[in-house]
Parts: C-alpha cells; structure tokens; sequence
C-alpha cells in the first residue's frame, strides 16, 4: 500500500534527502511535503498547441535520478518525521520553519501548500485516533481495514485521469501505468489479510467498504481541483502504514517467524512476473527488488517495505511532471502514446489551469 510519485515546459527544485534505513528504525516516521509547480502555461492555448512539439521532462533527466537514489541506498528508506503544519527548517535551503524559496513562485502558494499540508495532517491523524480507538488489540483486523482504504486513492487518479483523456485534455500515460501498479499491489496487501482472517468481523467489512467509498469520493474531487494536495495526502497515509507495519514487526517479530507465509504471499512476491511489482517502485531500478517469503516475518517486512516505496512514489508525484516509469524507456525516439495524439497540458489540474489562464491571458493567444 501505504507517493514519483506531465509538464511539458516547467522549472523546479530537487529538495536535499535525508534517509534512514528502515530496519534498524527505533522511531520510524516520515517526511510529508509536496514540491510545489512553477507556472505552466494555460489549458485555453491547447487548441494552439495540439500539435506542438514540446515535450515532458526528459526521460533521460529522470532515469538518472533514480539511478542516484538506488546507488545511494541498500535499504528500502524514507523520509524523516514532518511538524504538522510547518515546514522543516532546512529542506532545500528554507528557513524558519518555510518553504524553500524556490519551491513556490510567491508567498500566496506558499500559504496555499501550508493550508493543504495542515488539512491533510489533520484529516490522517483524526483516522489514525479512530483506528487506534477501534483496533488497539486486533492487528490483523486493522491491517484489513488500512489495506481496504489504502487501495482508493490510486483508482481516483486513474479515474480523474482517465476523464481528461476523454475530454481531450491531456494524457499522463506512465501516470496511469504506475498508479494502476501500486493499486495491484495494495490488492494483494488486502488478498495477504483477508487469508490471515482480518476480515472475519462484519463490523470491520461494514467500516472498511463505507469508508473507502467516501473516501473515494474525496480523493476525486481532491485530485481534480489539487493533485499535489491528493498525493500529499496519500503520502501520509502510506506514512502510517508504513509506521504500524513496523511497530507490529518489532513487537511480535519472533512469533512471525515461527509461522507459514500465507498461499497468496509467496504467489505475488515469488511469482514468474513482476512486472507490475517493479513499476510501482519508482526510484528505483526494475530488478532489483526480490523478496524472499520463507514466513510469516518476511511477508511482513515486504509489505512494510512496499509502503516505504509507495511514500516515494507519491512524494515524487508532487512535483509536476516528475513521475516516469520505471520501465520507460529513458532514450525514445517519440512518445509511447504518439500514434493517437493528445494534447499535453502544462498544469495540473482543473483549478490550476483557469488560475494560470487568468494570470497570463497572452498565453490564449499563443
């Protein structure tokens, strides 16, 4: 589960990393904070720029990216602990607890990523009290209900994205691909707890099924007028799953040990093709990641391992236009989607493009 994460002409910053390896984690918790967009031109001058020949970030540029992040870490890492509402004093060059400067064009965005930060802290650290409350001795009935809800964000990207394509506005083709990837693989994380029993109670599958389905509702209309606030979002959460797969590893690893892997487990992380396992994982490599499933332990330690994953993948994400593929080719000769052409947008969302068409109206006359 519980992130990578298309703009054709655009500026940003890379913030500074810091990691720490996930295993030896005596307080694990993580860094949520988007990378905010510099201006893009408007959605009104698509009708101009349908045939244009800017393109996206290069593949190339990206590619080397998650080479540096995979020759820099032997671990599945992620990011230290974030301050709700604030900033961290010193990612990428801010200070006082602000942004750093080149991460937003003015003080407005600024304020804007702060409010949507806060929002989404507090909207995860509310669900968060409420599973505590319900699940504070029922491990696997939590993991079901985090693993039912954790799977709704990624098919509300796909489906946002997929109303754009249809309405002619733009196609984010390695967008759908590696969000369909991590959907899959947060499916076999419910199929793993649904074989260990979490879903026994009817209860729990009354709360998980209502939940998700508000939640998905949310998560649309989140993603359509702010997909950087949507990742965000999302980032936090696989925060958390990240956070309780740990904690219960540590408190109850020598008893994983002592029992089988779940059929389904060994099927997913041992099987012939993984395709779908390495796309999601996008800083880093295809084929690097192999898991071993000799028990219940190790089942476990891969699933927390796929939330660290997923973390960096959605916090890629939030910087516009910065997701690839892993398997994209990083030297194309033309577009994967350019024998049915759509044209690229350079914002990020419905609101994104009346702001920016507002604020540059020589852009319509381009």
């Amino acid at each position: 589960m519980a992130i990578s994460l298309s703009a054709m002409a655009f500026g940003t910053s890379v913030p500074s990393f810091s990691y720490f390896k996930a295993r030896n984690l005596e307080n694990p918790s993580f860094l949520c904070i988007s990378q905010t967009p510099f201006c893009f031109n408007s959605l009104f001058s698509l009708q101009n720029s349908y045939g244009s020949s800017q393109r996206p970030l290069s593949r190339k540029s990206c590619r080397v990216r998650a080479t540096l992040l995979q020759e820099n870490e032997e671990e599945v890492v992620v990011e230290k602990s974030f301050a709700p509402k604030s900033f961290p004093s010193k990612v990428g060059g801010g200070s006082n607890g602000e942004p750093p400067d080149d991460s937003s064009p003015n003080g407005l965005e600024k304020w804007v990523v702060k409010v949507e930060q806060s929002i989404n802290i507090f909207l995860t650290d509310s669900v968060i009290k409420i599973l505590d409350t319900l699940y504070h001795d029922r491990n696997y009935a939590r993991f079901f209900v985090l693993e039912t809800i954790a799977r709704v964000p990624y098919f509300a990207f796909i489906s946002v994205l997929h109303m754009y394509e249809s309405f002619g506005w733009w196609r984010r083709a390695d967008y759908l691909k590696v969000h369909f990837a991590e959907s899959w693989n947060e499916m076999h994380h419910l199929l793993i707890m649904e074989e260990l029993g979490g879903n026994a109670w009817w209860f729990d599958r009354f709360l998980a099924q209502h939940v998700a389905v508000f939640y998905y509702f949310m998560t649309v209309l989140m993603y359509a007028l702010s997909p950087r606030m949507a990742y965000h979002f999302s980032e936090c959460v696989e925060n958390h799953a990240y956070e309780t797969y740990d904690k219960f590893i540590k408190e109850q690893g020598e008893e994983l040990k002592k029992l089988p892997a779940p059929k389904i487990a060994v099927s997913y992380y041992t099987g012939g093709d993984l395709y779908l396992f390495d796309e999601f994982q996008t800083s880093r490599e295809p084929n690097t990641r192999r898991p071993k499933i000799d028990n219940l332990y190790d089942v476990f330690m891969n699933i927390r391992d796929d939330e660290a994953e997923h973390c960096k993948t959605m916090k890629a994400c939030q910087t516009h236009g910065s997701l690839r593929s892993p398997h994209t080719d990083p030297f194309p000769e033309s577009e994967d989607d350019s024998g049915c052409p759509v044209p690229q947008a350079d914002c990020v969302g419905i609101v994104d493009c009346i702001k920016k068409s507002v604020a540059d109206p020589q852009v319509i006359r381009k």
